[in-house]
């Protein structure tokens, strides 16, 4: 196992794979309910790696097919600072800058996006904003977005829990 950078020690937390499910909406889109998984790994440099996806939620509850994927990294440039790096296969890249805050039982980390670029052939995004909670073993975050015209409004909502270490 590589040793953890020392600029990661109070993120160090977040480090492993977490699961749950979330909600989405956006007015030129249907409510939907999805299944996600979100991986946050290491290799001994000041950054976490950082792969998301998803699936749709099925009626009886199980998994269905992929929706969603993005990956990245998060740098940690000086303590309480967080830079993080976001490719969407869906031709979307994101760069955001923020804060992260350590609590008694966790991180409070909130991002805005400083850059979107989208490719010719994406649909048109031009902001995000993220908010991250963790606390013990549940992660939650909150994301908005202003896309295809439309102001910047909420968007997904989840609620993860650590389903296994590095």
């Amino acid at each position: 196992m590589t040793d953890l950078h020392p600029a990661l020690v109070a993120v160090a937390p977040l480090i492993g794979t977490w699961s749950g499910r979330g909600r989405g909406h956006y007015p030129t889109i249907d409510d939907f309910e999805y299944l996600e998984t979100v991986t946050f790994g290491h290799v001994g440099k000041p950054f976490l790696s950082y792969v998301q996806r998803t699936r749709a939620l099925l009626p009886d509850g199980t998994s269905g097919p992929p929706m969603h994927a993005e990956a990245g990294y998060w740098r940690f440039p000086e303590p309480g600072r967080v830079e993080v790096v976001l490719s969407h296969p869906t031709g979307i890249v994101e760069i955001e800058e923020g804060r992260v805050d350590v609590t008694a039982d966790g991180l409070l980390v909130d991002l805005v996006a400083t850059t979107v670029t989208c490719s010719p052939t994406a649909k048109s995004v031009t902001g995000v904003e993220r908010s991250f909670r963790l606390s013990g073993d549940s992660l939650t975050y909150a994301i908005r977005m202003a896309a295809v015209g439309l102001p910047l409004q909420d968007h997904l909502a989840a609620e993860l829990h650590r389903s296994a270490p590095e």
